[in-house]
């Protein structure tokens, strides 16, 4: 993974990103066994911002080589020639716009199977939709993408291996999990603090 080490010297990448690096990217693919978890569409009825990774594997072919949950959301592109840049909003939001295009109009290999080159890669706007930047910065698409099963399909065969794709829905979902308790204790700390949490008139609670 040393196009990891190598992209964590990024001053863009935050602390949880640095953090994500540690817990996802030390490791090589064979410590991670795929578990059981809910599918990455579920997710994507509300995007989390996330760092990616996009690899450039053959001339005008691109993968997913890492994602995980980040503070910001940050594109790095690594091109064939090992020359590795972040991609603008501006950039993104030009490509993504070009991939709905084909979408509408059919000929977009994302949502039309007769036009997929298989495990080969993929143009770079149809891997940025297949990333969750892309669920974040193309939500506009919305039910285009999520509903459709021949794009479930693809995105998945649009990460470096399996062992990437099952990674980073674990991350995730790991973050979702952490995000969801969090909030659950701030719910339960607003309805007991006229109370406070262990019964008093002025204790304090998880929440505040």
């Amino acid at each position: 993974m040393r196009h990891i080490k190598k992209i964590s010297d990024y001053s863009i990448v935050g602390g949880s990103a640095v953090i994500a690096i540690g817990a996802f990217g030390g490791c090589g693919d064979s410590a991670f066994v795929p578990q059981q978890q809910a599918p990455m569409e579920v997710q994507e009825t509300k995007p989390q911002n996330a760092f990616v990774v996009i690899e450039e594997v053959a001339p005008k072919k691109y993968k997913i080589a890492e994602e995980f949950p980040a503070k910001e959301t940050r594109v790095i592109l690594k091109t064939l020639d090992g020359q590795e840049k972040v991609l603008s909003k501006e950039e993104m939001d030009k490509l993504i716009k070009e991939e709905a295009a084909k979408i509408d109009n059919g000929t977009s290999p994302l949502t039309n199977p007769e036009l997929s080159s298989g495990d080969s890669g993929m143009g770079l706007g149809g891997i940025l939709l297949s990333s969750m930047a892309g669920a974040v910065l193309g939500s506009w698409i919305g039910n285009k993408l999520f509903n459709n099963p021949t794009y479930q399909q693809q995105r998945a065969r649009n990460y470096k291996s399996p062992q990437t794709y099952s990674r980073s829905k674990n991350s995730f979902n790991k973050a979702k999990q952490v995000k969801s308790r969090k909030s659950g204790y701030m719910k339960r700390g607003s309805t007991t603090r006229s109370r406070g949490f262990f019964g008093g008139s002025r204790g304090g609670s998880f929440g505040g």
